[in-house]
């Protein structure tokens, strides 16, 4: 694995545990940017890399616990957890969480480093698929008005009779809208533009 678009965020207040980590870190070519508190983190603008937090339990301001629990997963990276009095609900609450490791000190270097490179990987897919999502959002932008009332009638099921007939329009214009959704959705098929509706969350109960 190559670091050249990656960075690990370290929060401790340790500061012996933080310039070791770090200097493991850079050792291993690894961009390291270390804080004491979550509040020097928070405060920090973190560059657009691909990024794993290295977070503390125990720390003066926020505890990591309820750190994790104000962020949003879908827009801040993976988290590995480090603590000195690691216990078993904890553990399991932290991973519940979508935490990608829970380590107690004095934990191995590799451990972390296998770790951290799968926070890395798991921050790459998220960005990928926010990448693919926000293509897809584009996609749906062009469509109208009328075509937005269509699509969830086409993903649906109801046969082009059924559809017009919940519109109060002919079978042939609803046939024309129904193209032209799958045509600026970039759909060849009814199941691909279901997938599609799916990954954008749009017809969720």
């Amino acid at each position: 694995m190559t670091y050249d678009n990656c960075i690990v965020y370290i929060i401790e207040d340790d500061e012996r545990m933080r310039v070791a980590v770090c200097d493991l870190l850079e050792a291993r070519g690894i961009n390291a940017q270390a804080f004491a508190s979550i509040a020097e983190y928070t405060a920090f603008r973190r560059p657009d890399l691909i990024a794993c937090l290295v977070l503390d339990i125990d720390l003066p301001d926020v505890s990591g616990l309820e750190f994790q629990k104000q962020v949003n997963r879908d827009d801040h990276p993976p988290i590995v957890f480090v603590t000195g009095f690691g216990d078993i609900p904890t553990t399991v609450q932290a991973i519940k969480r979508g935490a990608v490791n829970f380590l107690t000190k004095p934990f191995e270097n590799l451990e972390l480093l296998d770790s951290i490179d799968a926070a890395f990987e798991q921050d790459r897919s998220r960005r990928l698929e926010a990448a693919a999502v926000a293509g897809l959002r584009e996609r749906l932008a062009t469509l109208t008005p009328r075509e937005r009332e269509v699509l969830p009638l086409i993903v649906g099921g109801l046969l082009n009779k059924q559809a017009a007939a919940r519109l109060g329009i002919s079978e042939v214009t609803l046939q024309i809208h129904r193209s032209r959704v799958m045509r600026k959705m970039q759909t060849n098929s009814v199941a691909e533009l279901v997938r599609v509706t799916e990954r954008l969350k749009l017809f969720e109960h």
